[in-house]
């Protein structure tokens, strides 16, 4: 064989190694594309992500800013979405609260993801003792009532953003473990990891090059749901006063002051309200979508597809 046959061999060979890699995107992509409401839901979401980076300038006025002869306006009565029974206007403090609750996501799924993951990767890959105490500590963090669970957290380090959000971030951790654990589970029987594990290949390098990108489609769709319950979350507990704390505005601190007033004003209550149903609703909808374009191929038009690209 002369080198230019060995050379196009060598490139038709990686091209074949490459293509299953590129028709998965390309068919990510394109399944995700049909999921028109999750691709709205996604622009939303990155609509809500840049409103919250550059709230302190795209607010109309200061949002702590007291004005007591202009209390209890309604809105769209003169100053656009009303004000507060201090006088504060609404729509600089639902823009600037669009922040905390896009770092309550942050912060809360991110703790989450980074105690729950990596011991679901060591108690799913190694199994035995590891596995079985790993699984009693999630199963002991599972047994108490999130809400309980988040105060006790909060009442021990204190009312607070950062606190509360790690409240819920404890919680969130036990249900990525028990995910990541599940997934892992399986991929560890593939004959892939096998044949890595009969040539030598340590196991840690088994679990980041080979386990772990396997096991993030799951993965990706619960840090979705999770960033909408989260963002939930925080509202509640701003609401019972142990998340922001004044004047710092949030969704959940807005709808309790307005229930203070709501005999004279009950309309404000429907700007924040309506914020956290749609930033909720936009997150669950936004993983329902990536999880229907992740899945496995099962379908026999989809197949058909496959068939036709490879």
């Amino acid at each position: 064989m002369s080198v230019w046959e060995a050379a196009s061999a060598s490139t038709e060979e990686i091209e074949i190694q490459l293509a299953p890699a590129v028709s998965s995107r390309q068919r990510f992509w394109r399944r995700f594309k049909q999921q028109r409401l999750a691709v709205f839901c996604l622009f939303f979401l990155i609509v809500v992500a840049v409103v919250a980076v550059f709230a302190p300038w795209l607010a109309p006025a200061d949002p702590n800013k007291i004005d007591l002869g202009n209390t209890l306006q309604p809105p769209f009565g003169g100053k656009g979405l009303g004000t507060d029974q201090l006088g504060r206007d609404n729509a600089s403090r639902l823009i600037v609260a669009s922040r905390v609750s896009i770092q309550a996501a942050v912060i809360s799924v991110g703790i989450g993801v980074v105690l729950g993951v990596p011991a679901g990767l060591l108690a799913g890959y190694f199994g035995g003792w590891l596995d079985a105490a790993v699984m009693r500590v999630a199963d002991a963090v599972l047994a108490f009532p999130p809400l309980i669970l988040a105060i006790a957290v909060i009442a021990a380090l204190g009312p607070g953003l950062v606190n509360a959000m790690i409240a819920i971030g404890i919680i969130f951790a036990p249900r990525f473990l028990r995910l990541a654990r599940a997934e892992v589970m399986s991929i560890r029987e593939e004959t892939y990891i096998e044949a890595a594990r009969s040539i030598g290949t340590p196991s840690y390098k088994i679990l980041v090059r080979h386990v772990l990108p396997n096991a993030l489609p799951p993965l990706i769709v619960q840090v979705s749901l999770s960033a909408g319950f989260a963002m939930l979350a925080e509202a509640g507990l701003s609401f019972l006063g142990l998340g922001v704390q004044v004047p710092q505005a949030s969704w959940g601190s807005m709808l309790a002051e307005a229930a203070k007033s709501i005999n004279r004003e009950w309309t404000l209550m429907i700007a924040p309200g309506v914020c956290i149903v749609l930033i909720t609703l936009a997150f669950n909808l936004l993983g329902d979508g990536l999880r229907d374009s992740l899945g496995r191929e099962s379908r026999g038009g989809d197949d058909d597809e496959i068939v036709s690209e490879e």
